[in-house]
């Protein structure tokens, strides 16, 4: 069985309470992986969208169910009346394309002469344990990601996750199997909170609506032509990408490497060296082992490495392209319409028909709603040929959206007892830390504020008018 997977605890004669906290706590706390090899770790900040959540909440480490209560939340002022989360999946296999990959490398460590570093040994009598139905699988630490997620959020916000609610629960996925099966592990979470030591039965027998499938919302990139045609498909959109690949940087890691590894050097490519990378990091988030292929590289190996995937998460989901935001405008909306129903209900002393709604993604989900917020824009854009400039750069994707990360935004109604006056105010969180509103750098903002500034999006970004593409008319003379 692998480190991540867990065992149910036992149930023992003690007060109610006190056994909820422990099998609370033992249920959490299993299995988790440490902090692993010192030089996994000092790789781990750069490994971009691979990377693991407690690489970027080392608390979590510390205690995996106990909420981080940032203390620039809302006091008790301010009650929260509604959550809306959009959540990336938890920790995954590679995809196939990246185990082929490595596959490949393994092949050329199996042709290279005798002699060489111990690290080129060791990789060439390693057995490749990665296969192809693997293929970007939620794993069991992405389980376990879930389920403390889950608690953590719980504990934050109790009144918004209480018992009573459970039923009340909203929840969208992206078809992917690990999205779904990331939303299904969150209930499993809850479950655990209110029904300790209860094994969770299937989400579809549980007591509150199963997760609906919505491509349209959470891959949203997936039904926006202009940006499948003008990106996705188009061979010069990720330019800098490919010029970085062959740059000097990259270069000097390809001849340190083969050299490394006792191999031809053009025999060596950039995306060799980064599913070699990747494995460093997927050794460690999925069975919190030491990979050998962490000893191929560096510190300033791994800050070049992770330029170039912040590269392409820049040129394909971020600030490179309008369209990369912009197709996201319906996400976006969608969360408003969430939290206008909310304040209406309110206003009119009616519960609250969903306090809370769990959307299940990706990186390229949150990422390009992230840049439609304004959010992680550096003054000059990320290129082939910034590298040293950009060390300092906003824009990492490994600390803003690694595995399990989650972007919530929370409504509050809050009344001030010296005048009658009542108000809403909405706080974003990202990775369960206030993040301050892009254009303000304000903790909290009033709800029609927010909506004030957000107006173009909410009014003017339809995706028919984003995502379509023009047509082109031919007339006769033209046949």
């Amino acid at each position: 069985m692998l480190r991540g997977a867990c065992s149910r605890p036992r149930a023992s004669v003690a007060p109610a309470a006190v056994l909820a906290g422990a099998l609370l706590s033992s249920f959490a706390r299993c299995s988790l992986p440490g902090r692993g090899d010192p030089v996994a770790s000092a790789l781990s900040p750069y490994f971009g969208t691979k990377t693991r959540y407690e690489d970027v909440n080392p608390w979590v480490l510390l205690d995996p169910v106990a909420p981080r209560r940032d203390p620039e939340l809302l006091p008790g002022t301010c009650t929260p009346v509604q959550l809306v989360a959009l959540i990336r999946h938890g920790t995954r296999y590679p995809t196939t394309k990246q185990i082929r990959k490595l596959r490949q490398m393994q092949g050329l460590l199996e042709t290279r002469g005798d002699g060489g570093s111990r690290v080129a040994a060791a990789l060439a009598e390693r057995t490749l344990w990665y296969q192809d139905w693997m293929d970007g699988q939620l794993v069991e630490k992405g389980r376990q990601d879930m389920r403390q997620l889950a608690l953590r959020l719980a504990a934050l916000f109790p009144d918004l996750f209480s018992r009573e609610n459970f039923g009340r629960l909203r929840l969208v996925t992206s078809s992917k199997h690990r999205c779904v099966d990331s939303s299904a592990a969150f209930l499993q979470g809850l479950w655990q909170r209110y029904h300790p030591g209860v094994p969770p039965p299937d989400v579809s027998d549980m007591e509150c609506d199963p997760p609906r499938i919505n491509d349209k919302l959470m891959r949203f990139f997936d039904h926006c032509e202009k940006f499948l045609t003008d990106v996705e498909r188009n061979a010069t959109a990720l330019y800098h990408v490919e010029a970085f690949k062959t740059g000097p940087e990259m270069q000097k890691i390809l001849k340190k490497v083969a050299a490394t590894l006792q191999v031809p050097v053009n025999k060596l490519n950039a995306d060799l060296l980064q599913v070699a990378f990747f494995t460093c990091s997927f050794d460690l988030a999925i069975k919190g082992m030491h990979s050998p292929w962490c000893d191929v590289f560096d510190i300033e190996d791994a800050k070049v490495l992770e330029y170039l995937n912040d590269l392409k998460q820049y040129w394909k989901r971020s600030y490179g392209y309008t369209i990369n935001s912009r197709s996201s405008c319906s996400l976006f909306q969608d969360i408003f319409l969430h939290l206008d129903k909310a304040v209406e209900q309110k206003q009119r002393s009616q519960p609250i028909s969903s306090p809370v709604i769990l959307q299940f993604g990706h990186a390229e989900t949150l990422l390009p709603l992230l840049s439609l917020m304004g959010h992680f824009k550096d003054k000059e854009p990320l290129t082939a040929y910034n590298f040293e400039e950009q060390v300092h750069r906003q824009f990492r994707s490994g600390h803003i959206v690694p595995y399990a990360a989650n972007l919530v935004f929370v409504l509050y109604h809050c009344e001030d007892a010296k005048t009658p006056r009542e108000e809403f105010r909405v706080q974003v969180l990202l990775n369960e830390k206030v993040l301050p509103l892009a254009y303000s750098q304000e903790p909290a903002v009033l709800y029609e504020d927010l909506k004030h500034h957000y107006r173009d999006i909410l009014q003017s970004c339809q995706t028919s008018k984003e995502c379509d593409l023009p047509k082109v008319n031919i007339t006769s003379d033209e046949l």
